[in-house]
């Protein structure tokens, strides 16, 4: 049973693409149903939370207005070796919530996604995720590509069980 559902930025959240303005803005686009999905499990008393490797105020304008228990910027980023990888944020919120990491849904696309997608016992990933994270065993490779509702449709499912 999921106890904790937690997610990757871009390429899940978002379908992968930073926008620049000309004034060197990024700017992210999110897709509606995502985020009520993810008000749906907190409604349904599951906690959720961003890992992401950004250290992105787009991010934290999201997690904010979802009303996100958890927001890890900059975790898992290969700039930056002295930072947390994904698995110590989760597992640093496990101990927070008194659950072990099989009891947690991540939803991951890249490389910096493996080690956590691994050791969670729910492991999940757009079609669009590299094939690396693709090729983990048991992974549960949904249907919608990210960005366009593929957090949506692992929440319904973790809902509906």
């Amino acid at each position: 049973m999921v106890k904790l559902f937690l997610t990757d930025v871009d390429g899940c959240l978002t379908d992968g693409g930073m926008y620049y303005t000309s004034e060197g803005e990024v700017m992210k686009r999110f897709c509606v149903y995502d985020g009520m999905g993810m008000v749906c499990l907190q409604q349904a008393g599951i906690p959720c939370g961003i890992l992401t490797s950004e250290n992105s105020m787009i991010v934290k304008a999201r997690a904010e207005k979802l009303k996100l228990q958890y927001l890890y910027l900059g975790v898992g980023s290969k700039v930056n070796p002295n930072c947390l990888t994904k698995l110590q944020a989760a597992l640093e919120i496990c101990g927070q919530l008194g659950i072990t990491l099989e009891e947690v849904c991540f939803v991951g696309d890249d490389i910096n996604d493996v080690e956590l997608l691994s050791k969670v016992g729910y492991a999940c990933c757009p079609p669009n995720a590299r094939p690396e994270v693709r090729a983990i065993k048991g992974i549960h490779v949904l249907k919608t590509p990210g960005g366009q509702g593929a957090i949506r449709e692992i929440c319904d499912e973790i809902i509906s069980k």
